[in-house]
C-alpha cells in the first residue's frame, strides 16, 4: 500500500491555472460583451466615421 506520489510543482501550477481560469470566467461575465453587442458597436462606429468623413473639406493639393 504505497501512497500516491504528487509532484508539488505540477500541483501548484495546475492550481494556479485553475484559479486564473476561474478569474477569467468571472471577468468575462462582468465585463464581456456578447457577439451581437460587438457587432452593433462596430456598425455604430462605422456610421460615426462615415458622418465625420462626409463633413470634412478636401484640401487643394499644390
Amino acid at each position: 500500500m504505497a501512497a500516491e506520489l504528487i509532484n508539488l510543482r505540477r500541483a501548484r501550477k495546475q492550481r494556479e491555472r485553475q484559479q486564473a481560469a476561474d478569474k477569467a470566467a468571472e471577468n468575462r461575465a462582468l465585463h464581456g460583451k456578447t457577439k451581437s453587442e460587438k457587432e452593433r458597436e462596430t456598425i455604430e462606429r462605422g456610421k460615426v466615421e462615415r458622418l465625420f468623413e462626409q463633413g470634412r473639406r478636401e484640401r487643394d493639393e499644390q
